[in-house]
């Protein structure tokens, strides 16, 4: 009886193992939720709704129960700003433009955006934001002088400090970071990365306080190439992707993937699809072997950890985020759509 019990226990374990496998995605449903005549390089989700900014002053958000879309627009003198970094606490939301000046807003107590931090120069062009909490965030620009541009709040956004030089690595002449996606800074609890035009990422343990680089083989031989996208699923693992955005067939040195927090980056799918791509994520409860790229070309699927992708959709959107394991939210040009991942057979 024994080893009857001892069976029968293996045969469930095996059983239970066999039902927790991982669904790969097998193809991708998109439901247009916004048309309009707008570039959207940033979305955010929060809480039941997923905010976004783009060209032309334009922001906004979508009520993801009913679907029912709020529209902004915010004016500076005379100029609409060109939003392409947004970020959120728990009270409020942040939009930052590209571009000279920058223009920082968060959501004000009368309903109306406040302006929190502006910058002019010639140089001036920020590129991406997040917060690490409800009093702490980072948005992240192009070198000027010696260094990249790095404003830190510690207040909740109420007020903005610039990073001295001195604080930081020094830049390579010309180094910036691509405003394609806000997705060239990612964080994992204190942990956070700043990938560049250049190949490099900038690291920091402790909230943006001190930086270190990490070197990567993404090749940056001009000046619109580089990684234009990172993302980690936690503190080890981790994920670039970039190319060049005006050859999106070249697809040699343009993905890699880290499984010591980037101290050392490895190429994949080197040589193969996808080529330029703006964007990726991982998926979800994927144990980080699965993850989506997007780019102006299509959307693009690994389930292995980005040794081999799939192209599930040729569909351009420059930006992704996912709501759960199956489930994403996704913007480009003209338009913002919902993306149903249909799941096929274990791997």
């Amino acid at each position: 009886m024994r080893y009857v019990l001892s069976f029968v226990l293996v045969v469930f374990l095996i059983s239970c193992g066999e039902v927790k496998k991982d669904m790969s995605f097998t193809s991708v449903d998109i439901e247009l939720l916004v048309e309009d005549t707008m570039s959207v390089r940033a979305i955010d989700l929060i809480g039941n709704s997923l905010a976004f900014a783009a060209n032309k002053g334009i922001y906004g958000s979508i009520n993801l129960t009913n679907n029912k879309v709020l529209l902004g627009k915010q004016r500076h003198l005379d100029s609409l700003p060109e939003f392409r970094a947004v970020g959120h606490t728990s009270n409020d939301f942040f939009m930052l433009s590209a571009g000279t000046p920058a223009l920082l807003y968060k959501t004000g107590s009368s309903g109306k955006m406040q302006l929190v931090y502006e910058e002019v120069g010639e140089k001036v062009f920020y590129d991406s934001m997040l917060f690490w909490n409800d009093t702490e965030g980072i948005a992240v620009g192009d070198a000027i002088g010696n260094c990249l541009s790095i404003i830190i709040t510690r207040d909740g956004g109420n007020t903005w400090r610039k990073m001295a030089c001195d604080g930081l690595p020094e830049a390579i002449p010309g180094e910036g970071a691509f405003a394609a996606s806000n997705t060239n800074i990612t964080s994992v609890g204190n942990y956070t990365w700043v990938a560049t035009s250049f190949g490099r990422v900038y690291f920091s343990e402790d909230k943006g306080r001190h930086w270190v680089i990490q070197e990567t083989p993404i090749t940056a031989e001009k000046h619109t190439q580089g990684i234009f996208s990172i993302n980690f699923y936690n503190d080890d693992l981790g994920v670039i992707i970039g190319g060049d955005f005006t050859d999106s067939q070249t697809n040699k040195g343009n993905k890699a993937f880290t499984q010591d927090g980037g101290n050392t980056w490895g190429l994949v799918a080197d040589g193969y699809p996808p080529g330029y791509m703006s964007c990726i994520q991982f998926v979800p409860n994927s144990r980080g072997k699965q993850m989506v790229a997007v780019g102006y070309t299509g959307i693009n699927y690994s389930k292995d950890s980005g040794k081999t992708w799939q192209n599930l959709s040729q569909e351009g959107f420059y930006t992704i985020r996912f709501q759960n394991d199956s489930i994403a939210f996704a913007a480009g040009k003209n338009r913002i759509a919902k993306l149903h991942f249909i799941k096929g057979k274990p791997f």
